[in-house]
């Protein structure tokens, strides 16, 4: 640190001495030794101070922007709370990780979280014992460490967009008296979406190094996990949809199908499509946004992505835990890779994305509505697009990644003293093509690439170097990308 200050000392010097010999040299000279110098001092400064910059200049707001946006329909009340401390609380001791799809007991809880603090990867999962259940949320309720928020991904959603004062956020979902009390002031709640209890989720926080036993945290994240069958049912689905016709939204944001693992196969089918032909009713002109979350049956993910799911929405937003359990679910391009092996490769991550868009999306020849995909990861994201339908992309990735480094590190803007580029510096933009390589300047960091008609924008994540919490986090990026986006008319 110390030697760059001391090169942005010289330069300084430097360029100082030239303007005092500057009459004396001639102007084509002196323009070039200015340019020289001044590119240097760009360089010396750091790759995190650069990209902040280069963002700040990419980061416009769209020409047409939203005005009402309808946010539905899982919410939910959020304990946070360190997940070692709540199972040292509970007695649960450290041992051997395993996956669990349903946890049945503090046993599943104990080897579920160790199983994914291992690998320092999101996930949720459904706590199928109501009694047990109960048991651990009033034991983590009552955790002198433990902190209350808005919880679900579309009232996280709604929230973040209600920062804005220039929206108006309409959202749905089981809103009981404690969340409606966290709720801004902003976001307008039908009386038919409020009940008498909330719904709690528990969120066990774990941060980067930190140890259970043997498991070793690579990175910061959290396991989530509810009985939470309000949700689980969607059952504010249908109240949603008959609340647009009064609310008369420029922008819908669905979320919570993956809320319905929890149910048996039948009633999960049966939920499934009553929820397309409740979607189906949405007016065609009124773009659908539909978050997706982490879920564990293929049989279920493949349903949502084939029976008329994905076609009914214009766009997507999902990480990288989300997009290889999709390819997988359907067979995809790279579906044999079983796990990523730390930061997600651009090459095989845009493969799918491609992949998605072109079997489900727009084209001439299908009539799709998918024409848009946000995908986030710790690192780097990337918006893809069916070129001709949205506008304003790189500014809505730049956005995105920016709210990242201020959310996790929990300030108003990015300080780069608390963050860092854990993005790749070269990378291949496909596997299974020729592929572009490309190297990141971090002047230039949203970098753009095509393919068959299909627009890329990538850009990397300031990482925040002791995150102050991570719960919520994709949902903020996929609300500030939407917040920047623009969609034509057709």
């Amino acid at each position: 640190m110390w030697q760059r200050s001391v090169c942005v000392g010289l330069l300084a010097l430097a360029l100082g001495y030239l303007c005092v010999l500057g009459p004396e040299l001639p102007p084509a000279a002196l323009r070039q030794l200015s340019a020289s110098l001044l590119g240097t001092l760009r360089r010396a400064r750091s790759l995190e101070a650069r990209t902040v910059a280069a963002w700040q200049a990419a980061i416009v707001r769209p020409a047409r922007g939203w005005a009402r946006v309808a946010v539905g329909v899982n919410a939910c009340v959020d304990v946070v709370l360190s997940g070692v401390k709540l199972l040292e609380a509970l007695g649960l001791e450290p041992g051997e990780g395993k996956n669990h799809a349903v946890l049945n007991s503090g046993q599943d809880l104990r080897e579920a979280f160790a199983h994914f603090m291992e690998r320092g990867a999101a996930a949720e999962r459904f706590f199928s014992d109501a009694e047990a259940f109960q048991a651990i949320a009033r034991a983590a309720s009552e955790h002198p460490a433990a902190q209350l928020y808005v919880g679900g991904n579309a009232a996280l959603i709604g929230q973040k967009l209600a920062a804005n004062p220039d929206l108006k956020i309409l959202l749905c979902g089981p809103v009981g008296p404690k969340l409606h009390e966290l709720l801004d002031d902003n976001v307008v709640v039908p009386p038919e979406s409020m009940q008498e209890r909330d719904e709690f989720h528990l969120i066990l926080e774990y941060q980067a190094g930190e140890q259970w036993g043997r498991v070793r945290a690579p990175a910061a994240n959290r396991f989530i996990f509810s009985h939470d069958l309000s949700n689980g049912a969607l059952n504010m689905l249908e109240v949603f949809v008959s609340s647009l016709d009064e609310f008369q939204p420029d922008l819908v944001v669905l979320s919570g199908l993956h809320m319905m693992e929890g149910q048996s196969k039948e009633m999960r089918q049966r939920r499934l499509m009553e929820a397309v032909a409740s979607i189906s009713d949405i007016p065609t002109d009124i773009p659908i946004h539909l978050e997706l979350a982490s879920m564990t049956d293929q049989d279920f993910m493949s349903n949502i992505m084939h029976q008329q799911v994905f076609p009914l929405v214009n766009s997507i937003g999902l990480n990288e835990q989300e997009l290889l359990f999709l390819t997988q679910s359907a067979s995809g391009p790279h579906a044999s890779l079983a796990s990523w092996s730390g930061i997600p490769d651009v090459g095989v991550v845009s493969d799918i994305l491609f992949w998605i868009l072109k079997e489900h999306g727009r084209t001439a020849e299908r009539t799709s509505d998918l024409t848009r995909i946000h995908f986030h990861t710790l690192a780097y994201h990337i918006l893809v697009t069916v070129d001709g339908h949205w506008g304003n992309q790189a500014a809505a990735v730049a956005a995105g990644a920016r709210a990242a480094g201020t959310q996790a590190c929990a300030t108003d803007t990015i300080d780069t003293s608390k963050v860092f580029l854990k993005a790749p510096l070269e990378f291949v933009t496909s596997h299974t093509e020729a592929p572009s390589k490309i190297s990141l300047n971090p002047d230039e960091p949203v970098v753009h690439w095509h393919r068959e008609g299909i627009s890329f924008h990538f850009t990397p994540v300031l990482v925040c170097k002791d995150p102050v919490r991570t719960v919520g986090l994709g949902d903020a990026i996929s609300a500030e990308g939407l917040l920047y986006s623009e969609v034509y008319p057709q």
